[in-house]
């Protein structure tokens, strides 16, 4: 039997608003500690009282006060379900208006939207009403936005059999939108860096044209060997020794 130093699963309020899965947990739970025949009758004592243990841990502290003169398992299941199976009658209408209201264009994240068409679908059920997987498709695809009809009928054309199909790609198809956004976010267009080799040109671009400059206005005196030379040969012809001053090479043959 399982530790009863801590609660299996959530104790029945006393107001019963939780009891109609509170009946399953406890019907689980039961079952799987061998005493699912319990609440029913002509039982043994023995496996009675393990299941009013059982039970009982699990039952608010008020209800605990209110049946503790009710010894049997199967009297205590069946006070309890007298009291307060009527939760249905009162959920019922409440999840068929929650389903009517459901449409996918409301939420922005797909994931919402499951797991709200999840939680008034298990409301349903609970309550008796089956719903099915065409249904589920039925309601999704009737609820697409407006702006999104191609998108809607492209999936219509899919052929999906399960809800579970369906959502599995609307799921993938957000998550590989969401990533494309992000990386928009990151970098946007326009952003990128330029290459190296471009940025480089400019500066050889300059280089070029100072050496183009130097070249076309001439260098200083006595840094050019045209210009000293020049001066060399005019020395030669005056006498007065201008070219060895530019350090100019005179041929001694001329």
């Amino acid at each position: 039997m399982a530790n009863l130093t801590k609660l299996d699963f959530i104790a029945l309020d006393v107001s019963g608003t939780n009891y109609l899965s509170w009946v399953l947990d406890a019907e689980f739970h039961l079952t799987s500690n061998k005493f699912g025949e319990t609440i029913k009758e002509n039982t043994t004592a023995s496996e009675q009282d393990c299941a009013m243990i059982l039970l009982r841990h699990h039952l608010h502290e008020s209800l605990k006060s209110q049946y503790l003169t009710v010894k049997s398992s199967f009297q205590l299941w069946r006070s309890l379900k007298d009291r307060f199976d009527h939760q249905k009658t009162v959920i019922l209408p409440r999840a068929r208006y929650e389903w009517i209201q459901l449409q996918l264009q409301d939420f922005k994240m797909i994931t919402k939207y499951n797991s709200e068409m999840f939680r008034i679908v298990s409301k349903l059920r609970l309550c008796g009403e089956d719903v099915t997987d065409e249904q589920m498709l039925k309601k999704t695809f009737s609820t697409f936005h407006a702006s999104n009809l191609v998108l809607q009928q492209q999936y219509r054309e899919c052929g999906f059999n399960t809800y579970s199909e369906l959502i599995s790609c609307l799921l993938v198809a957000e998550e590989n939108n969401q990533l494309l956004l992000n990386n928009h976010h990151t970098r946007p267009t326009g952003s990128k860096p330029l290459p190296e080799n471009s940025v480089a040109l400019p500066e050889a671009n300059t280089t070029s044209s100072k050496k183009g400059s130097g070249r076309y206005h001439g260098s200083p005196r006595g840094h050019s060997y045209g210009h000293g030379r020049g001066h060399g040969a005019r020395g030669r012809g005056r006498g007065n020794g201008h070219g060895n001053h530019h350090s100019t090479w005179i041929n001694p043959n001329i």
